[in-house]
């Protein structure tokens, strides 16, 4: 259809939306009126809410309902938009003097609808000012003007589906027997009679509404899990929490879902900030898209930040300089092990300078180690070489020539950037600078890292939620929340159990990778490799594709990628195990004129191209559909990422087959419908 034709079309489809909008305003207004114990002001807010139920809306409408105020909400709204709980006056200005009504209300129908799995973010109060045109906010309550309120809900993102509509509607109007049901009577309406501007339905916006009818059949429905979770899960969002509170389970199992309705509900529920923060760059921009979509209403009230570049920007805010440099400080390490490590006993345990690095940044550094005392006394969690006292001096030697010419050339690392920022918090005299602070994959941080975050809230209650999984750790060392200070007692303590994304046979694969793979977690507890968790999901597919040559496979991996259907792209994702294989593929896929999105510029919204990056950006994610080209080879190790753990020579060997075991296992469990496993036989 040509240019002219499709706006022939919508000028057609916009004129026959007027003309039925006009008749169900006039049938509206007329079973309005026998409404007569409230004014013409309020019938008509009635009367526009009513022509709602003639587009798939139930109304409830409170019994005592009348010129003395009687409730706290007079109407209970549902639509495909969520829950309304409304409240109409004919004052001319918002007034918090009614507010804890209205909101005691919503809590009520939050309460009503979470047995249901409804998140409170599908439930929004709203005051509605009759007789005027506003739009505004107090607090979490939406302030309508009559002329605002019938566009405004009709062009809500549409989270229900008509028979949740009915469900709810009927579940809410059990549930508060106060309020009965009302809509448009279904009967023959005779011609509408012509509008007239002054006529006393004059701020009935007709234009409006038919403008925001057509814009949200076009829309696309928002994903169920921004509307519906599990009822357990819906618990976890809405609890008080007397202290920290830590969030964990197997992968798949909707922590970082929770985590986000969490955000929402306290954004509602406080008049402070809200930090959601992660270590990796990429997941903070995707989870911002997604929390705009699901909550609008207070997506501004959630700082979405990756843990350093918050902590650069709190130390510029502070004054405190910071000569972040990573080239120069990998210099620096570079001459310290050139200098220094390269002849000493280190050597003999491992003589790639890479694991040594390691150990200064995660263990020494990143558990804030200021004295070779302290270092030769800690636990060094998740690290397998066996370092006696004279092996820990030599560290320690290598980590003080590698400060001193750091030193020199005036620069940071990145661990310094968290420390710097960690002292500036402890020192900090003024009140915690966020309400609440939320972490997720925190078992990707440091141990300052997460002192850091504990730091700006403390203990106090529901400040700090802590979500993650010891097992999708991706980067080396570890340590127990307890070493931190933070104490998670009792049911502040939750586990997730049932996995909500992947197929049995996706998970199935996924942990035979680490079935023998024991992990601590950070709690402390030692776990198998292989755990038990409840399938909501079956049907799913593993593909596994193994070719002679790496041309050959490559030639497999385009063919596969082209017979997605039309779309698939926009949830597909190719994931590598180094940014050296990432640039293999983008060169491939760009020469076959296969578009490309790079996931570090991903940001969660529809993009038609399949998103391409390594397994460690992709933590937090999760894909319709996921392609692993040659997941079985490590690239730069020639070491197979599926050998079983005990079968390589060295403790440093192992402990880096684990860890790369654990970010295979971390990328296999990003996919929901189709698992693409690429191998190339070797000779």
């Amino acid at each position: 259809m040509g240019a002219g034709g499709a706006a022939s079309q919508r000028t057609q489809e916009a004129r026959r939306q007027e003309r039925l909008l006009r008749e169900q305003w006039q049938a509206a207004r007329r079973q309005a009126l026998r409404w007569d114990t409230v004014g013409e002001g309020e019938q008509r807010v009635l009367a526009q809410l009513l022509v709602l139920t003639a587009r798939g809306w139930r109304l409830l409408v409170d019994r005592r309902w009348s010129r003395t105020r009687t409730a706290d909400a007079h109407m209970l709204l549902v639509g495909p938009g969520g829950v309304f709980v409304v409240d109409v006056t004919a004052g001319r200005e918002p007034a918090e003097g009614h507010a804890p009504g209205l909101l005691a209300a919503t809590k009520a129908a939050e309460s009503a609808v979470a047995s249901l799995g409804m998140s409170p973010v599908a439930v929004q109060p709203v005051r509605v000012f009759a007789g005027q045109r506003f739009d505004a906010s107090l607090g979490r309550i939406r302030l309508l003007g009559e002329h605002e309120i019938g566009p405004v809900l009709l062009s809500q993102r549409h989270r229900l589906r008509a028979e949740s509509v009915r469900a709810i509607a009927d579940h809410l109007e059990r549930v508060f027997p106060g309020y009965a049901g009302s809509a448009i009577d279904q009967q023959p309406v005779p011609a509408p009679e012509p509008h007239r501007p002054g006529s006393p339905d004059g701020l009935f916006d007709l234009e409006g509404l038919r403008d925001a009818a057509l814009e949200g059949a076009r829309r696309a429905p928002i994903e169920q899990w921004m509307t519906f979770l599990h009822p357990d899960q819906v618990a976890l969002v809405r609890r008080n929490w007397s202290g920290p509170a830590r969030i964990s389970g197997p992968a798949g199992t909707g922590k970082t879902v929770v985590a986000l309705h969490r955000a929402a509900h306290l954004a509602r529920r406080t008049t402070g900030r809200i930090l959601y923060v992660t270590f990796a760059n990429n997941l903070p921009r995707v989870q911002s898209t997604f929390l705009k979509a699901m909550a609008p209403a207070v997506a501004d009230r959630v700082d979405f930040r990756s843990l350093h570049s918050w902590a650069q920007e709190f130390l510029q805010d502070r004054g405190v300089p910071v000569r972040l440099h990573g080239d120069k400080a990998e210099t620096a390490f570079s001459l310290a092990w050139k200098n220094v490590g390269r002849a000493s006993r280190l050597a003999a345990l491992d003589p790639a300078p890479t694991y040594w690095h390691e150990e200064i940044d995660y263990v020494i550094k990143g558990r804030g180690l200021t004295r070779f005392e302290e270092y030769a006394a800690v636990p060094r969690r998740r690290r397998r070489a066996s370092l006696h006292r004279t092996h820990r001096r030599s560290v320690w030697e290598l980590y003080e020539a590698y400060e001193a010419l750091r030193g020199e050339r005036g620069v940071h690392d990145f661990n310094d950037v968290l420390s710097l920022a960690l002292a500036e918090a402890s020192r900090r005299r003024e009140g915690p600078p966020y309400a609440a602070v939320i972490v997720d994959e925190v078992q990707d941080l440091t141990l300052v890292g997460v002192r850091l975050l504990h730091a700006l809230v403390g203990d106090v209650p529901n400040g700090l939620l802590l979500v993650g999984d010891g097992q999708q750790t991706v980067y080396p060392g570890g340590f127990r929340l307890t070493d931190a200070g933070i104490d998670i007692r009792g049911d502040r303590g939750q586990v997730l159990r049932t996995n909500y994304r992947n197929s049995k046979q996706i998970l199935d694969a996924a942990l035979t990778v680490v079935a023998d793979d024991a992990f601590e977690d950070l709690d402390g507890l030692r776990t198998s490799g292989r755990r038990d968790v409840d399938l909501t999901y079956h049907d799913g597919d593993v593909v596994r594709v193994t070719r002679p040559t790496a041309e050959a496979h490559d030639r497999d991996l385009l063919d596969a990628l082209r017979s997605l259907p039309e779309g698939a792209r926009a949830d597909t994702a190719l994931l590598c195990p180094s940014m050296r294989a990432v640039g293999h593929y983008q060169r491939l896929l760009t020469q076959a004129g296969i578009p490309v999105c790079q996931l570090e510029h991903y940001d969660g919204r529809a993009v038609d191209a399949v998103k391409l990056g390594t397994y460690r950006r992709a933590k937090g994610l999760e894909f319709k559909n996921v392609f692993l080209p040659r997941h079985d080879t490590v690239s730069g190790h020639g070491t197979p990422a599926g050998t079983p753990a005990g079968t390589e020579t060295s403790e440093t060997a192992r402990e880096r087959a684990e860890l790369l075991r654990s970010r295979l296992f971390v990328a296999m469990t990003r996919a929901r419908d189709l698992l693409w496993l690429g191998s190339v036989t070797t000779r």
